[in-house]
């Protein structure tokens, strides 16, 4: 229902459009109802465009509260070393690591969110991180690569 207000020669009204419906308009007009004929040639509907949301990352955990451990996809070896790739859908919400930066294995290279939990992403291996292909505040897909190792 969309009210309106309008003064007209002086006098006061409030409108109430409760419903329109093939040409027709279910209005009260100072509480009084009336159903209004429509000329639908006249009536331009205007085309809403998708809102684009943005989802805020949730703060970083406080002390002494737990993570989920999700177990890593295994590292798939590519023409030159291997890559961690995301064990489930979410979003990235850090990133511990920089190109050229040398790794432990088990070491923490990336946080993800998935299914409002967030979740350790660690190196498989020791190595030399790559490429980081998600950047913080990517969307990735099950399957996704992640990083790629030397």
């Amino acid at each position: 229902m969309k009210t309106y207000k309008f003064t007209i020669n002086g006098n006061k009204y409030t409108v109430d459009i409760n419903d329109i419906e093939d040409g027709k308009a279910q209005v009260e007009v100072n509480r009084t109802p009336y159903t209004v004929e429509l000329d639908m040639e006249d009536i331009k509907i205007p085309v809403q465009k998708p809102k684009v949301v943005k989802v805020a990352t949730p703060e970083a955990p406080k002390a002494g509260t737990t993570q989920a451990k999700v177990k890593q996809a295994p590292a798939a070896p590519t023409a030159s070393g291997a890559t961690i790739k995301s064990p489930l859908p979410g979003v990235v919400l850090d990133v511990f690591v920089r190109e050229g930066d040398a790794v432990k294995a088990g070491q923490h290279v990336m946080m993800l969110e998935a299914m409002k939990m967030e979740n350790n992403i660690d190196a498989p291996k020791d190595g030399v991180v790559k490429q980081i292909r998600a950047r913080k505040g990517d969307s990735v897909m099950e399957g996704d690569v992640l990083i790629v190792f030397e």
